[in-house]
């Protein structure tokens, strides 16, 4: 992995052009003479004397020895890559060819660290054409992707923004910045920080949940930092309370902390989603909790009315051989048909049967409608011989008006039913 990196100093002196360029070429940090000059250079000795006059020689040639003298750039390796001093001096020649082509540039690779670093000190006057070097925003970029594309090319490892070297994610808050004097600043404990202090207020109101921009502005208000928002600008900045103002890309770069606008409107969207799912989970399970019971007690139900369907005809409380017109009673249901109730409470169960287990539901269907066949049959034959008894109570009954009518008829005429009346058999 291959870090490239611009150096953001003052370069419009000779004096900061030759303190570069004599750093450089230290012999403490530059080994086995791995350092040369793209360009031309016809010194014999690569020392700062000699480099720093042969920049100065093209800047009077094309008369523009003033303003911007140079450019510094470091492109460093991880210490767990797999690349040698000799292999990282062919990389950093390689990029100075291709990206500083036309313009003079110092190459040394430094091994003074646990990790290889090259360093490119490039003369701001092309040799060529004169013309000023200059890289924009862009250009940066494009200075890392030519970086990556290197290492791809040679099998190494490829920086990912967020990552460590092993692909693991960084944390939160874990400091990245290239920046000696930044780093120093915000891991000093005796300086205070207001740009950690704007990232650890950050995390706070993040943690207690707010799920929209306006929660988000009013808890990071309630912890001292006001919010600027809206739709016209790319940013978010925040303010404190002493006027000084923090960017969502500068605590990105500084503490890997993404709070841009997609990311937090993103993450306000997972966090309502999460708890839309969560609530959802708990209606579930207070559903199922509910359905186990409601099945439990309905097996119950089931259960004992299946015990006693085939004991039906004793609990109508009748004695074949008694009397039925004495205190005998039959169960019945609405329409008069034995074992109406049952049908219905049998239809219930049947519109049930989709949730039970098929063993389960097999087991109680067959066995219910086995003992509801003999229940049916007994209370047909009781029916029968009730309507026996009916006919023969209905017939008796003619007979009486018969014989009453008879009765009348004779006392009118004036004749005795004694005689005729004992020979009815009551």
């Amino acid at each position: 992995m291959a870090i490239n990196k611009t150096v953001n100093k003052s370069s419009k002196s000779h004096g900061a052009m030759r303190n570069c360029i004599e750093y450089v070429l230290r012999d403490e940090k530059v080994r086995d003479g791995l350092c040369m000059v793209t360009g031309p250079f016809v010194a014999e000795e690569i020392n700062y004397d000699t480099v720093y006059n042969a920049f100065l020689d093209e800047k009077r040639i094309w008369d523009k020895d003033s303003a911007r003298m140079y450019a510094h750039n470091i492109i460093s390796f991880h210490k767990d890559e797999n690349i040698t001093a000799e292999d990282a001096y062919q990389f950093g020649i390689d990029f100075a060819e291709k990206w500083f082509d036309g313009f003079q540039t110092l190459v040394a690779v430094h091994q003074d660290k646990d990790h290889i670093h090259i360093h490119m000190v490039t003369n701001s006057v092309s040799y060529i054409d004169g013309h000023k070097l200059h890289n924009s925003r862009n250009d940066l970029q494009r200075m890392k992707d030519l970086t990556n594309q290197m290492c791809m090319d040679r099998g190494l490892t490829i920086a990912v923004k967020g990552h460590h070297f092993d692909g693991s994610l960084m944390e939160q808050y874990e400091i990245s910045t290239w920046s000696k004097d930044k780093f120093n600043l915000l891991v000093n404990d005796s300086k205070k920080s207001y740009l950690a202090d704007c990232g650890l207020a950050i995390d706070g109101v993040l943690a207690k949940g707010c799920e929209s921009r306006e929660q988000f502005i009013a808890g990071m208000l309630e912890a001292g930092w006001s919010v600027t928002w809206t739709d016209s600008r790319k940013n978010i900045t925040f303010e404190n309370e002493d006027g000084k103002k923090v960017r969502d890309t500068n605590l990105n770069k500084t503490f890997n902390l993404n709070v841009g606008k997609e990311v937090l409107y993103a993450e306000f969207e997972r966090r309502k989603n999460e708890r839309e799912r969560i609530k959802q989970q708990q209606l579930d399970r207070d559903r199922q909790q509910l359905s186990d019971e409601q099945l439990r007690q309905y097996y119950a139900e089931v259960e004992s009315a299946v015990t006693g369907a085939g004991a039906d005809t004793e609990a109508v409380g009748y004695d074949q051989t008694a009397d039925p017109g004495e205190g005998s009673t039959v169960s019945r249901g609405e329409t008069g048909r034995p074992g109406e109730d049952f049908d219905a409470f049998l239809a219930e169960f049947d519109a049930r049967e989709q949730d039970v287990g098929n063993a389960v539901r097999s087991s109680i269907r067959d066995s219910r409608h086995e003992r509801r066949n003999i229940s049916i049959a007994e209370s047909e034959s009781v029916t029968n011989e009730h309507r026996s008894i009916a006919y023969e109570e209905q017939r008796r009954l003619e007979e009486q008006e018969w014989l009453d009518a008879e009765r009348e008829a004779g006392e009118v005429g004036g004749r005795s039913c004694v005689s005729f009346e004992s020979d009815i058999d009551l």
